[in-house]
């Protein structure tokens, strides 16, 4: 069960809220994983969306890539409760501009989403496990990114940050009380 602490933040005529919970589990249109270029779901959260998703995502992600860092394609979420799965390839730790290609990445999967439908999307802390995006980074470009995107035209109503543990919760706790 989610843990929702924060009260939502309205951005325009949508909501932003943050959680902590298993992204791979939410009843969303739609949640953003962290891709590799390639595609292949691999290990981790790939891993779980592999196994609890079912064969079919990796199979129609074998049409869709690869693609380049700021990138992302939606396929179907296969037996999840989302319906789509958007994969955006963002960028690793140490790369030159790693927060402009954050933000790009950021607005690249609402863009996404968007273009199928979707109204509730999910997004992890971009990049900021296995990847190394520091955290206080990570959190400050996409809600910064998240806030800009709501701002303009938008049929997205809900964008729900979805974090693993308290580690990654305190970072976005914080700025997402600067976005009032």
């Amino acid at each position: 069960m989610p843990e929702a602490v924060l009260e939502d933040v309205q951005v325009n005529r949508s909501i932003v809220r943050l959680i902590k919970a298993d992204i791979t589990e939410l009843e969303v249109d739609a949640f953003v994983f962290y891709a590799q270029p390639d595609l292949a779901l691999g290990s981790g959260f790939g891993g779980a969306i592999s196994v609890r998703g079912g064969p079919s995502i990796q199979k129609e992600l074998d049409e869709l890539g690869p693609l380049d860092t700021g990138q992302a394609v939606v396929s179907a979420a296969g037996k999840l409760n989302a319906s789509h799965i958007v994969h955006a390839v963002g960028p690793r730790f140490n790369e030159a501009d790693i927060e402009g290609k954050l933000r790009t990445t950021v607005a690249n999967s609402l863009k996404a989403a968007e273009e199928v439908g979707v109204k509730r999307i999910a997004l992890p802390a971009m990049g900021a496990g296995f990847y190394g995006v520091p955290l206080d980074l990570c959190a400050r470009v996409t809600l910064d990114a998240i806030k800009s995107y709501l701002e303009g035209e938008t049929e997205i109503q809900e964008v729900i940050i979805c974090v693993i543990d308290r580690r990654e919760f305190t970072p976005f706790e914080a700025r997402l009380a600067s976005l009032n």
